[in-house]
């Protein structure tokens, strides 16, 4: 079959032209659909049940809100893991699946149970919903609400019901997560003298605010030619609104709740706030991307929605976004984009200097544009996106092999039948010696390229992060040796046919000479003393053993985000006061550094309490100048070592550990935790948890090459 193929394809060299033009066509049009990502989305197929409930501590929350929602969600099918986080107010508890499951079915699985857990959480203590569908790359846009003269509270206001509505209607974007201000609401102060001079109680009060807040229907009468709809309309909607509500009747004289105490706007309970560059505190938004959106377009449509809002945002109020995910996306294309230019660029020198012909060099150079083009369209079709670890796998030595076999072959036998008949070949004689040619090497090189494929084969079993990490890579090589294979047997031939010189002789190049002058003495000395040579042989890597064996090992190497991230943890009474006093130092310190360009410190949890940090918890987002700019340490490590000094020393009673935000982001979904190793201690009693702990970490820190330890 794959003979016939071959022969068909140099017959019918117009009709390939053909294809490879609509193939072209197509390749383009699916690289421009193909999702472009930094880093692989490891995340796994998880469910986030979030509960607020803001008059409990984190005792309360966990007897009665987390632990109900543990057991409605136990017995689940597919189910990996169940666990939770609770603190005062709030309740986060996470259901990972098998990632054979569909993330909107196991929303759907999550849904039908919290009727379940709803029934099992009394009156009041707050209502379970699902988390947004989300994952460790989701943070893609991070702005400031801005405002000379502006109130936190209204700029708050400005954050909640005019950016973040419409911002939600972005494609792409699942959710914006408010942080920081103060939420508006109406405070009613009573005074207790009064009160107790008009023989009433709270309850009265929130009874009578509870019956007159409300709007009811009355159905329709028709009116002549007209249908009038009837309503009741007693929704509070000012201060005024809610002072003039009636109490109670003594007599003929009604007692309102201006008689009372008094009214007016106060921020909510809050769990968070957040300061930037040592100013104070600051209003921020963060918008999230939907789970497998593509991240640079997601973006683009956001700073486009946010332009427009801008124009209708009252006079002096501005959006300033500080952290942009596509700037990282740029530097990671950019990185692959030289990588593959300049692999494309070696290869093909390569080719040229072997081959000694520009037209034999030019028809294996054309697999690589190809190849690469049937990469993007096998990724569109299963949705997989490209990053740097994907398309940075693609390695053109082996997409080229192939087609090198080929027209080397084919070279030397036009040269050999040329001289054979002592004439130039005409056009038929070249195409079937092409075509044998290429017959006579096809089952070689593709016993050679299915061999290469299997190496990656074993990487689709993986599971868990490693093959959520590595499966893509494993993908994108295959479909470029997949597409190889095809071009060796169709388009290669083709062309050859037409492309290869009339006069072709086979005269290997300078370069094959002079290395085959110098390998020839160089193998007749080692056959000549086998056993030295099996002795250095085995020396060497005796050596490399040894060599291998001192050397550090990690999963993968980290990817430079271009920010870090702090996260900083006081003791747990820490009031939030003190909290924007300390994190207001911190911004101050690390601004002193001329690397860094913006800090912004968010501490405590946000509204959408996807990570539900307590009020002893900041992360301090660290946006670094480019790497050009920085004079204090040459790379990441050196820089963290001066921040982490200069925080230590003018920062009392804190501890500091570094990551970054992608690596923070996925360490918390996958595992609960930011950090790369944890322990987790189980038992009943939370004094001899703590205790345990405690030593625990007495013990971790003499570990060679820990860093940091925390309980």
């Amino acid at each position: 079959m794959i003979d016939r193929l071959i022969a068909f394809a140099v017959r019918q060299r117009a009709l390939v032209l053909v294809l490879v033009c609509v193939f072209i066509l197509g390749g383009i049009a699916a690289a421009r659909r193909v999702a472009i990502d930094a880093v692989p989305d490891v995340t796994n197929v998880q469910v986030q049940v979030l509960t607020s409930a803001p008059a409990l501590g984190p005792v309360d929350v966990e007897t009665y809100v987390t632990t109900p929602v543990e057991r409605a969600m136990a017995g689940l099918p597919d189910v990996e893991e169940i666990r939770s986080t609770t603190r005062a107010g709030i309740s986060a508890v996470t259901i990972s699946f098998d990632d054979s499951v569909n993330v909107y079915f196991a929303r759907q699985m999550v849904n039908e149970r919290l009727a379940q857990a709803k029934s099992a959480i009394p009156d009041g203590y707050g209502t379970p919903e699902l988390g947004p569908i989300s994952s460790g790359l989701g943070e893609i846009y991070h702005f400031e609400v801005k405002g000379p003269g502006k109130s936190l509270m209204d700029l708050r206001s400005l954050l909640e019901w005019q950016i973040a509505p419409r911002l939600r209607m972005v494609p792409g974007i699942v959710d914006v997560n408010t942080f920081g201000g103060e939420a508006k609401s109406l405070e009613v102060t009573l005074d207790p003298v009064r009160l107790a001079a008009s023989q009433l109680g709270v309850s009265e009060v929130l009874d009578a605010i509870a019956r007159n807040h409300l709007a009811v229907g009355g159905a329709h009468f028709t009116d002549g030619r007209e249908h009038v709809t009837v309503r009741g309309e007693a929704r509070v909607r000012t201060a005024e609104d809610l002072l003039s509500i009636v109490v109670d009747t003594r007599g003929e004289t009604p007692l309102y709740i201006r008689d009372l105490g008094t009214v007016g706007y106060a921020p909510q309970v809050r769990y968070g706030a957040v300061t930037r560059d040592g100013r104070g505190e600051a209003v921020v938004g963060v918008a999230m991307m939907l789970l497998g959106a593509n991240s640079g377009k997601t973006v683009g449509l956001v700073k486009e929605a946010l332009a427009d809002i801008g124009k209708s945002l009252p006079e002096g109020v501005t959006i300033d976004g500080y952290y942009d995910r596509t700037d990282l996306v740029d530097r990671t294309i950019k990185t692959v984009r030289t990588n593959l230019f300049e692999a494309s660029a070696l290869v093909v020198a390569v080719l040229f200097l072997t081959l000694a012909s520009f037209r034999a060099g030019s028809v294996v150079t054309l697999a690589i544009p190809l190849a690469l083009l049937g990469v993007f369209i096998g990724m569109w079709a299963i949705g997989l996106s490209g990053n740097l670890l994907s398309l940075g796998a693609i390695d053109f030595g082996l997409v080229v092999d192939g087609a090198i076999i080929i027209i080397e072959n084919a070279q030397r036998r036009l040269a050999d039948e040329r001289e054979r008949l002592g004439r130039p070949l005409t056009s038929d004689e070249r195409s079937a010696v092409v075509v044998a040619s290429s017959q006579e090497v096809r089952q070689a090189t593709a016993f050679g390229e299915a061999i290469i494929a299997l190496v990656y084969v074993p990487l689709l079993a993986l599971e868990g992060v490693e093959g959520r990490m590595f499966r893509p890579m494993a993908l994108t090589v295959l479909f470029a040796l997949a597409s190889a294979f095809v071009l060796s047997l169709t388009v290669i031939p083709a062309v050859a046919s037409l492309a290869l010189s009339r006069d072709t002789h086979d005269r290997p190049s300078p370069f094959i000479r002079l290395a085959d002058r110098l390998y020839r003495p160089a193998l007749a000395r080692a056959m000549r003393a086998p056993r030295i040579t099996v002795a250095i042989a085995v020396a060497v890597l005796a050596a490399s053993l040894g060599i291998f064996s001192q050397m550090g090992r990690e999963f993968l190497p980290k990817l430079d985000e271009g920010a870090i991230v702090i996260a900083t943890v006081r003791l747990p009474s820490a009031s939030i006061e003190h909290a924007i006093e300390q994190t207001t130092r911190i911004e101050t310190i690390l601004k002193t550094f001329p690397e860094v360009q913006t800090v912004v410190c968010r501490t405590g949890r946000a509204e959408i309490a996807v990570d539900p940090m307590g009020m002893n918890m900041t992360d301090v987002y660290v946006l670094l100048r480019p790497r050009g700019e920085w004079t204090t340490a040459t790379d990441r490590e050196g820089l963290v070592k001066a921040f982490d000094k200069a925080l230590t020393e003018n920062v009392p009673g804190s501890g500091f550990s570094y990551t970054q935000p992608i690596e923070m982001n996925t360490n918390d979904l996958l595992a609960g935790i930011e950090s790369d190793v944890a322990i987790h201690i189980h038992g009943h009693d939370l004094a001899t948890l703590q205790r345990t702990g405690e030593k625990m970490v007495r013990v971790l820190r003499g570990v060679p090459g820990a860093a940091d330890v925390r309980a």
